[in-house]
């Protein structure tokens, strides 16, 4: 048997007595970093063989996963914090599994997106979850790209280093929006701080971010039916000077004007 276990994402208390029974009876345990599943493990007094299983070694930890399996082994596989796959190794585990005709099952539990929906106040009837942004400037702008005219709130998974930059581009593409920063969920310093996405967040980044992001606010304006081009030439033509109508049509759209330069360069 397989089971991919979710864990608590801060505090320990947050796993299910489901989950405890599984990792109980395991005969071995997959997880990201064996020293931080140990401590996890130690806290309930369980003692099971380690195997890391993290984006470096996927593979070849979703063979061994697989032998173990068809030996007749009980397999638990868990992740740092939270459901594993989900912005956490896995998805390779699972994918050789399928082909594998191997099957597996999921433990539920606790999950660091849909706490911060619910800590943001944004609205929560429909969502996208975005996870982290990649590294590569041209990959995250083209991804963000995609979600701009999105109706839906926005999450995205933010490490405290990456937190200011990602915030940044993440307003140069969306345009400037209501946003809630949600940090150190079920920890002691648990907080959500809600903020314009421009402004920037204040204040030092500590602990791992979800970022909420309010989604595209509906417009019947006919101008933004227009194409970025039609519409910047609609606001020159009425004497505006170019900087002035990109002004113009970027505040009709909802976004920033750098979002809009490029499609207006032979203007």
């Amino acid at each position: 048997m397989i089971q991919f276990v979710a864990t608590p994402i801060g505090n320990l208390k947050d796993i299910t007595l489901r989950a405890l029974e599984a990792l109980r009876a395991a005969d071995v345990i997959f997880c990201e970093d064996t020293r931080h599943t140990r401590k996890l493990l130690s806290a309930y007094d369980i003692k099971k063989p380690l195997y890391s299983c993290h984006k470096f070694n996927e593979k070849e930890a979703a063979e061994k996963i697989l032998a173990f399996s068809r030996e007749g082994k009980s397999v638990c596989v868990v992740s740092d914090a939270g459901m594993p796959v989900v912005s956490d190794p896995g998805r390779e585990v699972c994918r050789l599994l399928r082909e594998a005709g191997e099957s597996y099952t999921v433990l539920p539990g606790a999950n660091a997106a849909l706490s911060a929906l619910v800590l943001s106040a944004l609205p929560a009837d429909r969502f996208t979850f975005i996870g982290f942004l990649p590294e590569k400037k041209k990959e995250r702008t083209a991804l963000l790209e995609r979600f701009k005219t999105a109706r839906e709130t926005l999450l995205f998974h933010s490490a405290p280093q990456d937190v200011d930059g990602d915030i940044r581009d993440i307003c140069a593409i969306l345009g400037d929006r209501n946003a809630c920063a949600v940090r150190e969920i079920t920890k002691i310093y648990e907080s959500a701080e809600p903020f314009r996405l421009c402004d920037g967040l204040a204040g030092e980044k500590r602990g791992e971010y979800v970022l909420v992001v309010e989604g595209a606010a509906e417009t019947e304006d006919p101008l933004c039916k227009l194409s970025v081009k039609e519409h910047v030439r609609y606001y020159m033509e009425q004497g505006k000077d170019k900087k002035e109508a990109l002004k113009l049509a970027a505040r009709d759209r909802g976004v920033s004007k750098s979002s809009l330069y490029a499609e207006t360069l032979d203007l």
